[in-house]
């Protein structure tokens, strides 16, 4: 049986900026790099970063979501944006949310709120052909 989400591993272009870009611009915690690597950890989470020169270019809704404090949000964008983020969608779902790309093009967002939330508030408005299990 699965427990969780292990690791998420991204492939970079350019790793000393990509190490700048997750450290000092998001606060990861570096853990070790190596010629065509690093190990970051964000609370629970284990993020790999991969030297890899055939980054996709994909424009799909996959992304990697970030959780933050509400009273932390609006001053962790604003820096963001100051510091040239580019925005690749904007919130239409419950809660805060700020999509933006890493320096590669992944795309990534800061959410606040948790499951829970977001199916409290589906409940009060469903998306079309909703079924609740729980």
């Amino acid at each position: 049986m699965l427990t969780g989400l292990n690791h998420l591993t991204l492939a970079v272009t350019d790793l000393a900026r990509s190490i700048d870009f997750y450290q000092q611009q998001l606060g990861l915690r570096l853990h070790a790099r190596w010629n065509s690597g690093a190990y970051f950890s964000c609370g629970s989470l284990w993020l790999c970063l991969s030297v890899d020169t055939q980054v996709s270019d994909k424009r799909d809704y996959t992304h990697y979501a970030f959780s933050i404090a509400v009273s932390e949000f609006a001053g962790f964008v604003a820096r963001l944006e100051a510091q040239g983020a580019v925005m690749w969608k904007d919130n239409k779902s419950e809660g805060e949310s700020f999509y933006f790309l890493d320096p590669d093009g992944h795309r990534l967002e800061l959410h606040v709120g948790d499951l829970a939330q977001r199916v409290a508030a589906c409940r009060e408005k469903p998306y079309a052909g909703m079924v609740f299990f729980d």
